[in-house]
This record gives C-alpha cells, sequence and structure tokens, in this order.
C-alpha cells in the first residue's frame, strides 16, 4: 500500500541557508539597537525603508529616491522586516525548509529558488496592492519555498500512488491560516506577496525538476 506520509530527507545546517539566514538577519538586528537609542541612529529605520521597501507608488508615478529603485525594490524589500518577530517567524520558515530544498536541488538551486520567489512576491505585490505603505519581509520567500515543496510532495504522491487528500488539506490550511493572519494584523499582511511567492515557487519547481529524476 501507499505511504499516506510523505516525509523528505533534508540536509542539517546547509552554510548556504545559515549565510542567507544571517544576512538577512543583520539588518533588522541593527536597526532594533538603533531604535534602542544606544548607538545614536534612532531614525536609521526610516531611512532603510525609504531605500529598500517594496513602494507600490513606484510603480504608478512617485520619484525614486535613487536610479532604478523601482527595480532594486523587487528585491530589496526581502531584507527588511517590521520587527524582531517578523524577523523570527520568517527564518524560522527558512531554517525548516531551506535543508529540504537544499537535499532536492542543491546549494545553487535553494538560492535561486529563493532569489526568484523574492521576485514573484514583489510581483505578486504590485498586480494585486494598490497600498501606499511599504511593504517588507522575505515571506514571499518562505511561500516560495513553500510552493516549490507542496509540488515536490504532489510529485512524489503521484509517483507513488499515494492519496492526495494531506497535500490538499494542508494546502487548505496554508490558505486559512493567511485569512487568521490577515484578520489579526487588522489587513496589515501581504497576502499579495504570498501567493505570488508560493506561484513562483511551484512555478520554478515544475520547471527546474519536471520529474523525480531532475536535481538541477
Amino acid at each position: 500500500m501507499a505511504p499516506r506520509n510523505i516525509v523528505f530527507p533534508t540536509v542539517s545546517n546547509s552554510p548556504a541557508v545559515l549565510w542567507l539566514v544571517a544576512l538577512t538577519c543583520a539588518p533588522e538586528i541593527l536597526l532594533t539597537l538603533g531604535e534602542t537609542g544606544l548607538l545614536g541612529f534612532e531614525r536609521l529605520r526610516g531611512v532603510f525603508l525609504m531605500y529598500g521597501a517594496f513602494w507600490d507608488g513606484l510603480l504608478r508615478g512617485w520619484d525614486p529616491v535613487y536610479p532604478g529603485q523601482p527595480v532594486t525594490m523587487f528585491f530589496t524589500y526581502a531584507a527588511l522586516h517590521g520587527g524582531m518577530l517578523h524577523l523570527v517567524g520568517n527564518m524560522v520558515a527558512v531554517l525548516a525548509l531551506g535543508g529540504i530544498v537544499v537535499a532536492r536541488i542543491g546549494a545553487r538551486g535553494f538560492l535561486l529558488l529563493y532569489a526568484v520567489s523574492v521576485f514573484t512576491g514583489a510581483m505578486g505585490y504590485a498586480l494585486l496592492s494598490n497600498a501606499d505603505a511599504p511593504m517588507v519581509g522575505a515571506s514571499g520567500a518562505v511561500f516560495g519555498l513553500i510552493g516549490a515543496w507542496k509540488f515536490w510532495e504532489w510529485q512524489l504522491r503521484h509517483h507513488l500512488g499515494s492519496p492526495m487528500r494531506p497535500l490538499w488539506r494542508s494546502l487548505v490550511g496554508l490558505a486559512i491560516l493567511n485569512v487568521v493572519l490577515w484578520l489579526l494584523l487588522s489587513g496589515m499582511l501581504a497576502w499579495e506577496a504570498h501567493l505570488g511567492g508560493f506561484i513562483g515557487g511551484v512555478l520554478f519547481a515544475a520547471i527546474a525538476t519536471p520529474t523525480l529524476r531532475y536535481r538541477i
């Protein structure tokens, strides 16, 4: 009988994952320390947001702070977060999923998937949102990792003849989680980036690993 539960191999403490997490943590740690007043740059977060956040208005005629900002913001937003809790939640997810991705497509594949998901997360936000507030966070990339993982689960279940119901149930749970977080945060959740990242992750996995034998 085909297995109902699917367990994927993982690579523990992959340098690519650890370095990415460390580099992503650095800005928020610096900004959090700055806000204590001990370092003398309490307003640094505003500067980082001005230069690095995703501003939807820049796609609607706003003047950029520097040349190329409407392009670079599609990537720089993922290096900033709205606080330590926001950062920790995203980085725990990257650590949990990164090893699975590295085991499937290697360290370079992981980094490429992450970058693609960051971009498609921003694309989702650009297409579906018209908010004037800045958008930050690596959750688009996180949902890209989830998207690839779920594609591989579908792939393996199809190959083994395992039931698909647990997969669909997990996807429904993911959607419900987004709705709950959106309500708890009074609408201040970039679900558009989550959706864009997820779709990007699924498409990346489908193109890069169309069968179980493909590992790029």
